[in-house]
């Protein structure tokens, strides 16, 4: 099982680690929702997409069956599910992928959230799905004024949808800072993880026969991690130092924090 060592969650400045499990069920649903992964394997097959709609209203609205089974049919609509009342009475077989995502979107923003998490969910879609599902979030949250939280391993998604980026290495964040940032590939500094990362993008300016970066190495179990720098193994820029002491964030220009001991990219180039 999974236990809070140190730090904080900050919801809205209020330090939601602290609060009692009666307080957090109040929260979750409510003002944090989240869109996982497969929603093949996160939907009930059983029950109808009405059915699993309606009881997100049920339990976190207080509505009635009957106030719940009337606001199924409209969020459904707002995700763009052309035809709701028909769906609706659907089972998740019966939809394609990119369909059920879209009701686990509504699914999620029922409640109107604040915060919505969203755990790679676009995986599974092919490119043109992903592109429609990506736009209709991206339309959901202006419209909404909720915030998302993306996790996802695929450049191409960050790029297009954050407005911030965290960057995680064996479980630590190695470096925040703005997309634009991030994306830069003459910012004056990065984290050696991160320069790994955006070397390994083919660019439209790459030469046909460039063979494109490598980061060596593997990444460590969780249970066998690295003295220092979590990094450090794989990186062709580590010292003794790097082996040996454990980097903290710091804080090299505005907006812009790097777990690195030589985070400025000339400097260590030399």
């Amino acid at each position: 099982n999974g236990y809070i060592e140190s730090g904080q969650i900050l919801l809205e400045g209020r330090d939601i680690t602290h609060l009692s499990l009666q307080e957090m069920y109040k929260i979750r649903g409510n003002d944090i929702s989240m869109i996982f992964q497969e929603p093949m394997t996160s939907l009930n097959p059983l029950f109808t997409v009405e059915r699993q709609v309606a009881e997100t209203f049920i339990i976190h609205q207080k509505m009635s069956k009957k106030q719940a089974l009337e606001k199924v049919v409209e969020i459904l609509r707002d995700v763009k599910i052309p035809n709701p009342h028909i769906v609706a009475k659907q089972y998740p077989h019966q939809l394609s992928g990119g369909m059920r995502q879209r009701v686990m979107i509504a699914m999620a923003l029922a409640c109107k959230p604040k915060l919505l998490i969203a755990d790679e969910p676009t995986t599974a879609l092919d490119v043109t799905i992903q592109a429609q599902i990506l736009k209709l979030m991206n339309e959901l949250k202006n419209e909404r004024k909720t915030s998302i939280m993306f996790i996802t391993h695929d450049l191409g998604v960050i790029n297009q949808m954050a407005d911030d980026v965290a960057v995680m290495y064996c479980g630590q964040v190695v470096e925040k800072a703005p997309v634009r940032v991030i994306f830069d590939k003459k910012t004056k500094y990065s984290h050696p993880y991160t320069e790994g990362l955006m070397l390994s993008i083919p660019r439209l300016d790459t030469p046909a026969n460039a063979k494109l970066e490598v980061i060596p190495g593997a990444v460590p179990h969780p249970l066998d991690l690295p003295k220092g720098c979590k990094f450090a193994p794989r990186c062709k820029y580590a010292t003794d130092k790097c082996r040996e002491e454990e980097p903290q964030m710091v804080e090299v220009s505005k907006n812009q924090e790097i777990r690195c001991f030589y985070p400025e990219k000339e400097k260590r180039h030399g």
